[in-house]
């Protein structure tokens, strides 16, 4: 694996930060009447993939193998239970605007229990696995919640659940979300894998989460809410996949080849 470029206490903050921000901004803008805003609960979802991606490509440098697409899903497990119970125990409490924190720090608390019993029980033996399943549960319950504010433009949790979960709306953001977190490192794994290919490769990921959100949010918050996601997450995407595809050539060595399609007898 290569030197990292970040470290993992940069991203986690990061991560963790301007995941919440982004959810704060707009689940408060959006109900005052500037749905247009919500596009930055998105935001915030990308900087959390990215932290769970980093946190998926620690942990499986270990040679976890075919744990890799499992450990995003057990991500986005965790992340579903806590963030709903956040959101649900600040409407209990008539402070919507717990929710977000409440969810997280259980889904911190939750990370680290499964990791310890990764270790203690399974007997998996991998240093880092407490640390990195904390990160996982963690960025899981922000992306969760992120997409879910952006789609909804609320943090309240029965607006969550109807426009949300009750349309199905939540089996995409699950879906995508995972596939944030999972899939870079699977895509990057092998001796020239490097941390900055692995994880632009995040950001492309969760841009197309947040591309399929927008138009799940046209109908739940409206056109120009889901239109203005919906562009911000296709231009995230394109940007951060060109440059996935720039650091594939800078990693390639001696050369690269376009195969195209297989010829219909090699199938």
């Amino acid at each position: 694996m290569s030197e990292p470029t970040e470290t993992a206490n940069q991203i986690d903050a990061k991560g963790i930060i301007i995941g919440l921000v982004g959810i704060y901004i707009a689940g408060i803008a959006a109900p005052a009447g500037m749905p247009y805003l919500a596009f930055l609960a998105g935001i915030g979802a990308l900087f959390a993939t990215k932290m769970g991606a980093d946190a998926v490509r620690r942990v499986c440098s270990y040679g976890i193998g075919t744990g890799v697409p499992s450990i995003g899903m057990l991500a986005l497990g965790m992340g579903i239970i806590a963030a709903m119970f956040g959101l649900a125990f600040g409407k209990m409490v008539h402070a919507p605007f717990i929710g977000p924190i409440v969810g997280l720090a259980l889904a911190l608390a939750i990370g680290f229990v499964v990791g310890s019993l990764a270790n203690k029980i399974i007997k998996l033996n991998i240093p880092v696995m407490e640390r990195c399943l904390t990160e996982i549960a963690g960025a899981g319950v922000l992306v969760l919640t992120g997409f879910s504010v952006m789609i909804a433009g609320s943090m309240d949790f029965v607006v969550i659940s109807e426009k949300v979960i009750t349309t199905g709306y939540i089996a995409p953001v699950f879906i995508l979300g995972a596939l944030g977190i999972l899939h870079p490192f699977n895509a990057s794994l092998g001796p020239d894998e490097t941390q900055d290919r692995t994880l632009i490769h995040a950001y492309s990921c969760g841009a197309i989460a947040m591309t399929i959100g927008g138009f799940c949010s046209i109908a739940a918050i409206g056109a120009v809410a889901g239109l203005i996601t919906t562009v911000v997450g296709l231009a995230i995407w394109y940007v951060t996949f060109m440059g996935f595809v720039k650091l594939v050539k800078r990693d390639a060595g001696a050369g690269y080849v376009g195969t195209g399609l297989l010829p219909p007898g090699a199938m």
